[in-house]
């Protein structure tokens, strides 16, 4: 499997970065960048992460059933995360979610029919302080409210 020429550049500045032996190490890495470029881990991702990394590839897939921040289906262009982990709870974090879901019409992990939306429900985003919050792909957004959240939520449906 190719990648891009910049994600080519990124896994071998990765390589680099761990002493002999470490290598493993990126594959956390390794793996969220190769998501984003591909729009979700593949078998194929799979298959040549671990042979780059020396590795099996169920050693891979161990990884990847584990963390939930990757992703095993294409997401939308923008994938919106709304935390409903007790501080966002206790602060609105629940109807935000019902919200969205009913406004998007889908539901957890799910796109909307155009490819542009998709909705995850998390257990924390580390935005306690702040809550409840949202994050839209890397993009990080606090104290929401019903009304903001239809905001930018519209935002996402009309961007390029």
């Amino acid at each position: 499997m190719t990648f891009s020429p910049q994600l080519e550049a990124k896994f071998a500045k990765l390589l680099t970065i761990y002493p002999p032996g470490r290598q493993r190490s990126a594959l956390i890495p390794m793996l969220l960048y190769a998501q984003d470029e591909v729009g979700s881990v593949t078998p194929e991702v799979i298959e040549e992460i671990a042979r780059r990394l020396e590795i099996q590839p169920l050693q891979v897939e161990e990884v990847l059933s584990y963390y939930s921040m990757l992703h095993r289906k294409p997401l939308g262009k923008h994938h919106v995360q709304i935390c409903t982990n007790i501080s966002c709870l206790l602060t609105g974090g629940e109807e935000l979610w019902k919200h969205a879901c009913q406004k998007l019409g889908i539901g957890h992990k799910e796109v909307t029919p155009d490819g542009r939306i998709s909705l995850e429900e998390v257990e924390c985003i580390g935005a306690c302080s702040w809550a409840p919050a949202i994050q839209v792909n890397y993009d990080f957004y606090h104290k929401i409210t019903p009304r903001t959240l239809d905001q930018i939520l519209d935002s996402l449906k009309s961007s390029q």
